[in-house]
């Protein structure tokens, strides 16, 4: 295994499950962006052929810190997109937040690797020429999210042309049923106390204002061959039924569990076999009910502008996608309010140049340019 983002939440539990299940898989290489203290304290517990510290001032303290084991210290962003391609890597978990996850999937893509795939900015940006290399390749994307996850086990077995409808369920966070106006005064610490799952900062924001839940409309439309018409976001306060997938003939079908990241990791990792595992089990009599109702767009309208983004296609999601990076870095550093994230993104929206079929290059291109309006947005 090559685990990209080793030190984040999605990296920590995946580590977990490899060391409950050591026969079957072995750490050949982590990464981490700044956490050098979590990375080489990972390295000496999995002993991996190599190690990536991405801020390359930190370099130097990891190599001293590692110098009497015998794994290889690399540094840059060059480095991180090179490791999951070494000969000696058979899966890839690319476990990194943000655009910072695209190069790294396709080197991996390229060289063959099958993807266990926890970055949903990966899809987003460029999810068409992602899942087109991987098929171009023959080489197997497992979503890690547990949505995408959910869906991906409801379609075993399926005739993936039945399919008449994709539901993705969200939690609704920690701002479900409150207004506009309570949003305007929403603290960074309240956006941060996600009700059902432990994530990291960007992810629980984005969590918090639904963002997230249009980010995996996009990628469910790629991974799955679906039109933006066949999704659809409910929300579902108690987070056990994971997503749904509903066929022509009108049954739908459901992947259920407790709110763990553990399990769609393991899932992913293990492939098309489960393994068994002491997890903490579901039972009915702790949740006696279990209850729907509909995203409310009007007040979190992040959701409706990734499905504006995804509706218009392009380098659109691209666009939002950077631009809801620096949003969110402002928010988080207390630059900009709340609901001043999404006047930013649809900004930013307006002002960017639009390609309607983009290649790498494009892509490159407009997330640079994306975050620059972002952040001029955001001074003002």
């Amino acid at each position: 295994m090559a685990i990209l983002g080793s030190t984040g939440s999605i990296g920590t539990q995946a580590l977990e499950v490899i060391k409950q299940h050591s026969s079957l898989f072995e750490v050949e290489v982590l990464t981490a962006g700044k956490n050098a203290e979590l990375l080489t304290e990972q390295a000496r517990k999995f002993h991996p052929n190599a190690v990536v510290i991405s801020d390359q001032n930190k370099y130097q303290w990891v190599r001293d810190q590692l110098s009497n084991l015998p794994v290889k210290v690399y540094t840059g962003s060059d480095a991180l997109a090179q490791v999951g391609a070494m000969s000696t890597v058979d899966m890839v978990l690319v476990a990194l937040v943000g655009f910072s996850g695209l190069l790294p999937t396709i080197k991996a893509i390229e060289a063959g690797k099958p993807i266990a795939l926890a970055n949903k900015e990966t899809l987003v940006v460029a999810g068409d020429m992602i899942m087109e290399l991987a098929q171009k390749r023959n080489v197997p994307v497992l979503p890690v999210d547990s949505e995408h996850s959910a869906i991906f086990q409801c379609l075993e077995g399926e005739n993936k042309r039945s399919v008449e409808k994709i539901i993705l369920t969200a939690s609704g966070g920690p701002f479900r049923g409150k207004d506009v106006e309570f949003l305007r005064k929403v603290t960074r610490c309240q956006a941060l106390n996600h009700p059902n799952w432990k994530m990291g900062d960007k992810i629980t924001i984005d969590s918090a204002s639904l963002m997230n839940k249009g980010f995996e409309a996009i990628e469910a439309r790629w991974l799955f061959d679906v039109q933006p018409t066949q999704i659809e976001i409910v929300v579902h306060p108690q987070s056990i039924v994971h997503s749904m997938v509903q066929f022509e003939d009108g049954s739908i079908k459901a992947q259920m569990g407790l709110p763990d990241m553990r399990l769609p990791i393991q899932y992913a990792l293990g492939y098309p076999g489960r393994l068994e595992n002491k997890f903490p089990r579901f039972n009915f009599s702790d949740y006696p009910t279990l209850t729907f109702e509909k995203a409310d767009v009007n007040v979190f309208r992040n959701l409706s502008l990734a499905f504006e983004a995804m509706n218009k296609g392009g380098n659109m999601p691209c666009i939002v996608n950077a631009a809801n990076e620096v949003a969110v870095e402002a928010f988080l550093a207390s630059r900009i309010g709340f609901v001043q994230m999404s006047n930013v993104i649809e900004q930013t929206m307006l002002k960017a140049t639009y390609v309607e079929k983009p290649v790498f290059s494009d892509y490159l291109e407009s997330d640079k340019e994306a975050r620059a309006l972002a952040a001029e947005i955001v001074k003002k």
